[in-house]
């Protein structure tokens, strides 16, 4: 077994910091509830603590849902609403304009968690000066695709965007890494120290935080795979990341999860059935 199992969720890395007898110097963790969900508010204080955890400095909650988060569930409204709440804490006071940023590829399901978040994300920009639609506040979505595939970095692309688009704050979305089995798509970090695309498979990009794009970057995810370490070191699981076999269905019920979510704390006057209208 892996000492430090790999794991984008900050949570899990103050948990095994604790199994290994490190003190909380410069970090913390503590318990909420919030519409009735449990939440895990962790904040790392220190440049030492952040290098310590492998986390950057920062503000971030881990929500854990229930249950598969379909949307006709209670478990979908409430999660949607905690979420919703959450992201408002972290959002700065009033932004103007917002840009979200979705990471990962379309064509590899458990990287499809953004592409497919983006379905559910309310685009408002272009509506600005048209009166019915004054009550609300422009976003922008934008998908950057992969490496491979673009030839570009999602750093850069996002850079350039917000250079364009002159946005107040930035929501980054994409598939995560965890290293218990039993977060994978049961659990959402939120984070203002932006996102590192790639960093739980061993496969680093440039992160997107405010260094970089000169605003306050929000990270959202969900873990969909696990490193197959976890489960006994051999040479066979090296390399190798294990996703749930239900995976297809389950990105999809998260990704439009994280989708609501976003609209309802972007648009505080809409509700679930009203952003359900407008996707429609």
């Amino acid at each position: 077994m892996q000492s430090v199992p790999r794991t984008d969720l900050a949570a899990e890395a103050i948990f095994h910091a604790d199994a290994r007898g490190h003190a909380r110097d410069g970090y913390s963790l503590r318990e909420e509830t919030v519409e009735g969900l449990p939440v895990l508010a962790a904040e790392i204080f220190t440049p030492a603590a952040a290098q310590k955890l492998g986390k950057p400095v920062g503000r971030y909650y881990t929500l854990t849902l229930p249950e598969e988060p379909r949307r006709s569930s209670d478990c979908f409204r409430d999660a949607s609403a905690a979420l919703a709440a959450l992201l408002r804490r972290l959002l700065p006071e009033t932004p103007e304009t917002v840009l979200v940023a979705v990471l990962g590829n379309p064509d590899i399901t458990p990287d499809a968690l953004g592409p497919l978040t983006a379905q559910s994300v309310l685009p408002t920009r272009h509506l600005q000066g048209q009166e019915e639609f004054s009550a609300l506040r422009p976003v922008a979505v934008f998908r950057t695709g992969v490496l491979g595939c673009t030839g570009m970095e999602a750093a850069q692309q996002v850079r350039a965007l917000c250079r364009a688009l002159s946005p107040d704050a930035v929501i980054a979305v994409d598939a995560l890494a965890g290293a218990d089995p039993r977060s994978l798509c049961r659990c959402v970090q939120l984070c203002d120290s932006g996102i590192s695309p790639g960093s739980g498979v061993c496969n680093d990009r440039q992160p997107l935080d405010r260094a970089l794009l000169g605003v306050p970057v929000l990270g959202v995810g969900v873990p969909t795979v696990v490193d197959a370490a976890v489960f006994g070191e051999s040479e066979e699981s090296t390399g190798l990341f294990v996703t749930p076999r239900s995976i297809d269905r389950e990105v999809r019920s998260c990704a439009r999860l994280l989708g609501y979510s976003i609209d309802l704390a972007l648009q505080p006057a809409l509700s679930p059935e009203d952003v359900e209208y407008f996707l429609e």
